[in-house]
């Protein structure tokens, strides 16, 4: 029998304190690489290292604790009975409820206190509240939560959130200090609880008086978003943590908290510009030139965003640090060491087509190069002919840029991301070798809901027809001209917990078009992996049926008839034929690997001669 070892022993007692904790037999605990998640009862809490080191050893049992209170103390039906339709209301009283469970079993238990103040501090250290400058950027719902966490424990609030903190604390107790000071005496009554929470949130105005909600013009509306919200508390009654729950633990922004409103409005220049010189190296930096058909958006497109402050372009490193993405990335290749094989079998053989193409000819009797076996009779008749020897010749072979623009959604979640990531590294290792840079992109929201923009429209009175109503978030996974090696580990993020959320095409499919246009390359290919169709509850609840799918189509068509990017898209069961001219489904992940390699060899192959 094989000997346990420290690790394994350690993880055996945490799953039987988290039992005992939670009352429930059935709880199991494994190890993440990734962020901290909870799924029913089973628990998926921080990896501490083989020395079980004693400040990551905490923080996991912070995080079992956590995870086992609730299951003890939170009844999901409750709380999803009182939960206000508002993002940033939601997103407050989530926050508010886990702190009072968290608070019971701190003020029961000094073990568990001290555990729950590291799990809060690991949550604090990645949460924009410990970058915030100005009271703005500060996020409501963590701010809250610390100061009735501190209210009801009496723990201070963690040294990198306090300066965050310090900045609404004023605004927040002259709103709702009575509120905070009256919940300590109904931690154990969830429904009276909840009830305080509702009034703070009320006096906070983050949500309508009880009146209001029933009357005046809004009543259509927001009868007309309830089924967002009611499918919404099912899926959370169904699957315990719901995906904007699991982003709050793992310290990510529920509702898309900016890391600077810097980041959001360099993003919309770059979507709408000529590309970030920084990012595309110095032949980045020519201009489209303006009387290019495809450079400018038809009026017809008949598509707008209620405001893109919020959007962001962000490479990989920005939302994570390096220890993680590093930890991330051997967590994907321990996932797909199988499925690495056959992939990087078929990268070599896309290799040797493209080598192909590119030395495929000689130019016989020359008088210096390689010698040429026919000739051998001829060299040993007469030694002192010329004429003996070959060269190779180079056929014209394009000079190539791909960029392979990856769906980050959440319903990519599990091994379709997973394996578009591993295919994409190999793919770029493969084209690299062979002289053709690659770009790979991803694109998601930063906030399930609609976040900020959601939250600004809110505050407009919301008027008829916003638009795109949701923050964008594009990420940068590997640059044109970046070499592989160093950006190899940043497909990890595509591992971590959180990050996968909603999906709008149409304008990633612009942005990922814009970046290709400004490169230099005689031949630019730029392939979509997908699984559906684009879906953002929050712009699809206030906008006409197939807002967005309608873009998409109209991007696509721009696109294909117009514009100089080849385009072929690669889609994940889900029939993309219906969109792209050049397009192909797969029902099964597996074959994702190879499909995007004969895809691409065949782009190649198309244009030989």
């Amino acid at each position: 029998m094989t000997e346990q070892t420290p690790l394994d022993r350690f993880k055996q007692a945490l799953t039987g304190t988290a039992r005992a904790l939670a009352r429930e037999d059935e709880v199991e605990v494994a190890w993440s690489a990734d962020s901290p998640s909870q799924a029913g009862k089973n628990f998926r809490v921080p990896l501490p290292g083989r020395t079980l080191p004693h400040d990551q050893a905490r923080q996991a049992r912070g995080f079992a604790d956590s995870f086992a209170l609730r299951l003890r103390h939170h009844d999901e039906g409750v709380h999803s009975s009182g939960a206000p339709r508002e993002p940033i209301a939601r997103a407050c009283y989530d926050a508010i409820e886990q702190t009072r469970y968290e608070a019971l079993g701190a003020t029961r238990y000094s073990g568990i206190r001290a555990n729950l103040t590291s799990a809060v501090e690991m949550r604090t250290a990645s949460d924009p509240i410990a970058r915030a400058t100005e009271a703005s950027q500060v996020p409501l719902p963590t701010a809250l939560s610390l100061m009735l966490r501190e209210a009801l424990t009496g723990d201070p609030i963690p040294e990198r959130a306090r300066e965050g903190v310090d900045m609404v604390r004023e605004e927040i107790e002259a709103k709702a200090g009575m509120d905070i000071a009256s919940m300590a005496d109904n931690l154990e009554d969830q429904s009276a609880f909840q009830k305080l929470a509702l009034d703070m949130l009320r006096h906070l105005d983050l949500t309508l008086p009880e009146d209001a909600e029933d009357s005046g013009d809004d009543t259509g509306e927001d009868e007309g978003e309830a089924p967002e919200e009611d499918e919404t508390g099912e899926d959370e009654q169904d699957e315990g943590d719901a995906e904007p729950q699991s982003s709050e633990i793992a310290g990510e922004p529920a509702q898309g908290e900016s890391d600077a409103d810097t980041d959001g409005e360099e993003g919309g220049e770059q979507e709408m510009g000529e590309g970030d010189p920084a990012d595309d190296g110095e032949e980045g930096m020519q201009p489209v030139r303006p009387n290019r058909p495809w450079t400018d958006l038809p009026e017809e497109f008949d598509y707008k965003h209620f405001t893109d402050k919020f959007d962001e372009v962000v490479e990989a490193p920005e939302l994570c640090d390096h220890e993680e993405l590093d930890r991330l990335r051997s967590y994907l290749d321990s996932q797909l060491a199988g499925l690495q094989g056959i992939v990087t079998r078929l990268a070599n053989r896309l290799q040797r087509r493209l080598m192909a193409q590119q030395n495929r000819s000689w130019d016989f009797d020359q008088e210096e190069g390689l010698l040429d076996a026919a000739r051998l009779t001829r060299v040993v008749i007469s030694p002192g002919h010329a004429l003996s020897y070959k060269v190779e010749r180079d056929t014209e072979f394009k000079d190539t840029v791909v960029t392979l623009l990856i769906d980050n959604s959440g319903s990519m979640r599990g091994r379709p991301i997973s394996i578009a990531a591993i295919s994409a590294d190999i793919l770029a290792r493969t084209l690299e070798r062979c002289g053709v840079k690659t770009e790979i992109l991803g694109f998601t929201t930063r906030a399930w809901k609609g976040g900020q923009s959601r939250e600004a429209w809110l505050a407009d009175g919301r008027p008829a027809d916003p638009g795109r109503l949701n923050d964008l978030r594009h990420i940068i996974y590997k640059k044109a001209d970046e070499p592989w090696r160093r950006a190899r580990r940043n497909l990890g993020l595509m591992m971590r917990e959180g990050l996968l959320k909603e999906n709008i095409d149409g304008e990633a499919l612009l942005w990922a078009h814009t970046r290709l246009l400004a490169r230099p390359e005689d031949r630019r290919i730029l392939m979509v992996i997908s699984d559906g169709a684009p879906v953002d509850d929050s712009t699809l609840s206030v906008n006409q049926a197939g807002y967005l799918e309608g873009h998409l189509r109209k991007v696509i068509g721009w696109i294909e008839k117009q514009s100089p990017v080849q385009l072929v898209a690669i889609g994940i069961g889900h029939d993309v034929t219906r969109y792209y001219k050049r397009a192909v489904t797969i029902m099964d992940v597996e074959q994702l690997g190879g499909t995007i390699i004969e895809q691409l060899a065949g782009l190649f192959e198309g244009e030989k001669g």
